[in-house]
């Protein structure tokens, strides 16, 4: 790869389609910071209210913008919200404190933020992957929202080269939870997967909607890289990424600059980085600040929050099922691995107790599993009739085709008999011998597909059933033609 050098920010890789992250001698290390707006109804530390798209500067009160005089009163609902998080992430909760984190913004009119320091709610979790890969949870912390900028003018939405800046004060004091995992990530893949099963459990205990494009939850990455087993290095930190897309590619490409300014002999400066989606680049903020910038004290207008051990308990008993339980669930009624794609996509659109519903009527899981997958709409027909067209399907009653068809035309009614619409459109299972009467002709026809596919060229096989299917007029069986070409072919 060429390097093209760039004097503020070093060397750069200089393509803009990066390959994805393949660096012998260098393994990545990445821990993600990923803060989540709690779905409570009002502020943290006020009644004001904590709404999303609202007129700028209308979710105001005193403590919101720090006005002198005015206390803040914690919300006891954004405590328990953070204590189901915590649980459902394997977390100690415990008792907590709240410090002043100080530092000078606009958009923060105190010029504190109150937050958690060295004594978080949430310590010690872990997350695990869909492929079984564990990430730790170092601590899930409650802290304020600040405000939000908007730079007008200049280019990529930033302060520097702006001709003005608009502040709204709605998000500020809205509640958060940091969650901050141990930097065990090794891959941008397994950044992605630990944010969507991230977001998949704040959705199902109803701690936030986690829409990331709406700021309801943000993503930081660290990211260093280093020669395999030895000393962490200097690492960078990418700020408020928007999107798990963005999240991969901006995670690959610092990791990249990395190794290019490793390779070259130049160092690695801590240092705080902005993603920009358009050129696909990282690019200086500012220097990395540490704990000790920020001056942290103890709160002195909140004390301890000590939850005890009934009230933990009865916020554990009362979690709902988490979706790795509810993908082991399809898993073991589908024969399918609970990492498949059919099953995480269907447990991510919530149609997974659909199919249970489909399995409980006598239905073929496996088949409704992948018929969820790609018609995502069947979730509103009755499980009972879809369980009759799994069962004629699995039978070989209808082939995968017909059944998707009776599918849509089910869809659309909001239900229906699958063998009176199979029989309305005229489909019949197609015999055993007209099938292999089918097969014989394409071969026939496609004497040089036959002679790759029998010399172990699977392609060929595409052409083959494709003419078969077409002679059909799509109601031969595609595994039943798929058994027969292999038992000629032997």
């Amino acid at each position: 790869m060429s390097i093209t050098y760039v004097n503020d920010d070093g060397y750069y890789p200089s393509n803009e389609e990066h390959p994805r992250w393949e660096h012998e001698g260098y393994e990545m290390v990445v821990g993600l910071e990923v803060h989540v707006e709690l779905a409570t109804r009002t502020k943290l530390f006020s009644s004001a209210p904590n709404r999303f798209g609202d007129e700028p500067n209308t979710n105001i009160d005193p403590v919101t913008l720090g006005l002198p005089g005015a206390l803040p009163v914690l919300n006891r609902q954004a405590v328990e919200l953070a204590m189901r998080l915590g649980i459902a992430l394997n977390c100690t909760v415990q008792k907590s404190t709240f410090a002043r984190k100080n530092y000078f913004y606009p958009d923060m009119p105190k010029a504190y933020q109150i937050s958690q320091y060295d004594e978080p709610i949430n310590i010690d979790g872990w997350l695990d992957l869909p492929d079984g890969f564990r990430v730790g949870i170092e601590r899930g912390h409650l802290e304020e929202d600040t405000g939000k900028s908007t730079h007008v003018g200049g280019a990529g939405g930033r302060i520097h080269g702006s001709d003005y800046s608009l502040i709204d004060f709605n998000r500020a004091g809205v509640p958060l939870v940091e969650i901050v995992s141990r930097p065990d990530i090794r891959h941008p893949d397994q950044a992605k997967a630990y944010v969507t099963e991230l977001r998949g459990i704040l959705v199902a205990v109803g701690a936030s909607d986690a829409k990331m494009e709406e700021g309801s939850m943000r993503v930081d990455a660290n990211v260093s890289v280093r020669k395999p087993g030895a000393n962490f290095n200097t690492r960078c930190e990418i700020k408020n990424v928007n999107s798990v897309r963005s999240l991969g590619r901006a995670i690959e490409y610092e990791a990249q600059r990395q190794v290019l300014l490793h390779e070259a002999g130049e160092p690695v400066v801590q240092q705080t980085r902005h993603w920009d989606e358009n050129d696909g680049r990282t690019h200086t903020l500012r220097s990395k600040e540490d704990a000790d910038d920020y001056r942290y004290f103890l709160e002195p207008d909140l004390v301890v929050v000590d939850p005890g051990i009934e009230w933990i308990e009865a916020v554990r008993a009362a979690l709902p099922v988490l979706p790795s339980e509810r993908r082991a669930g399809l898993a073991a009624i589908t024969g399918l691995a609970a990492h498949s794609e059919a099953i995480m996509v269907v447990t991510d659109r919530g149609h997974d107790g659909f199919v249970m519903d489909v399995a409980k009527h006598g239905g073929n899981a496996e088949i409704a599993l992948k018929h969820l997958q790609q018609l995502p709409g069947a979730a509103g027909v009755p499980a009972e009739d879809v369980a009759k067209l799994t069962t004629m399907e699995a039978s070989g009653g209808l082939t995968a085709t017909q059944a998707k068809q009776v599918l849509a035309d089910m869809v659309e009614a909001g239900g229906g008999d699958a063998e009176t619409i199979a029989a309305g459109k005229g489909f019949e299972a197609m015999g055993n011998s007209e099938l292999e009467s089918m097969v014989d002709a394409a071969i026939a026809a496609q004497p040089e597909a036959w002679e790759k596919f029998c010399a172990g060229e699977s392609k060929a096989m595409g052409a083959l059933v494709g003419a078969i299917m077409k002679a059909s007029k799509g109601q031969a069986d595609g595994k039943a033609v798929t058994a027969l070409l292999n038992a000629k072919k032997s």
